[in-house]
């Protein structure tokens, strides 16, 4: 069996801890990597960078050929300012690298790691181009054995999303964004990179989409993060309640301000949307029940880690 997988991703946040993971196992990496991130590389591993886009069908066969195991496609588009921006990476980046793995003599597998706001496509273009993305896979995979991870909010060392939130409250200030009512799940990354590895491992061929997380029943509200990492540090934490209406405001001047001046903006009225979304709460039991894996990280001392506490 080829010990080879071709990844994507490999210098954001989750591919590059999944990368490493893999390495240290025995897997072999080939990862694509754009032109202008070629100077996010990570040095002192073995692996094999294609230079390419999601854009580059050529470049996408240079990824997937010579007897890869199988494709584990990271890379996908959080920001944007609308839907045709986030589907061209989401939708068609996914369309594009299916075909290039099904052109292979020896088909790979392929995991598509999504996101579990494709479970709630109705709330933003980032949500709809992430369900998009997984009905593409299911529609063109053809024999090929593929899967999806539908992780809940990812954080860890390195994040860029959560991480300056968890810093702020640290400092004793908790700006609450969503709904005080809202649950939702979280998943420490290093928890997602070993279900990764234990799909590999397995030899389920279950063609759907598996939601993860930390495995604590029922999720979190605001209050039970805000409180975790208040007594990492042994502080009063300050909370602010940021009125709904406040974000909308925000967002819309966010996404004008993005289209006028042609950046690819985070905070917009679909992001508004997926905050105050009441419910994002996972079950893990399908992962489980197919590959055997189950998250070790629990909240507390996944925060400890992140923000480096105690080091």
């Amino acid at each position: 069996m080829s010990r080879t997988i071709a990844l994507t991703g490999a210098t954001g946040f989750i591919g590059g801890v999944l990368a490493r993971r893999l390495e240290t196992i025995g897997w072999q990496i080939r990862a694509l990597v754009r032109p202008a991130s070629l100077g996010a590389r990570y040095a002192g591993t073995a692996t094999q960078w294609i230079e390419g886009d999601l854009e580059d069908l050529d470049s996408l066969r240079r990824l997937v050929n010579n007897d890869v195991y199988a494709v584990v496609h990271c890379a996908g588009a959080v920001r944007g300012a609308s839907q045709a921006q986030f589907d061209g990476v989401n939708v068609d980046g996914v369309a594009r690298l299916v075909q290039a793995a099904r052109e292979q003599h020896q088909m790979p597998r392929f995991l598509l790691i999504s996101s579990l706001a494709a479970r709630e496509p109705h709330l933003s273009p980032y949500a709809a181009s992430k369900r998009q993305g997984e009905d593409t896979l299911a529609t063109t995979a053809g024999d090929m054995n593929w899967a999806v991870l539908r992780p809940s909010a990812v954080y860890g060392p390195g994040d860029k999303e959560l991480l300056p939130l968890f810093r702020w409250i640290g400092r004793g200030i908790a700006p609450i964004l969503g709904s005080r009512s809202a649950r939702f799940s979280l998943l420490y990354v290093e928890d997602l990179a070993e279900s990764v590895v234990h799909w590999l491992n397995s030899d389920t061929n279950e063609r759907r989409a598996f939601e993860l997380h930390d495995g604590h029943p029922d999720g979190y509200a605001w209050h039970d993060v805000v409180d975790t990492v208040a007594q990492l540090y042994d502080r009063h934490v300050f909370r602010i309640q940021v009125p709904v209406v406040i974000l909308r405001l925000l967002a819309g001047l966010n996404l004008g301000a993005a289209q006028i001046f042609g950046y690819a903006p985070m905070l917009t009225p679909g992001k508004v949307r997926e905050l105050n979304h009441s419910n994002w709460v996972c079950d893990n039991d399908a992962l489980t029940r197919e590959t055997g894996w189950a998250p070790r990280v629990s909240l507390a001392e996944g925060l400890q880690r992140t923000l480096r506490l105690g080091d």
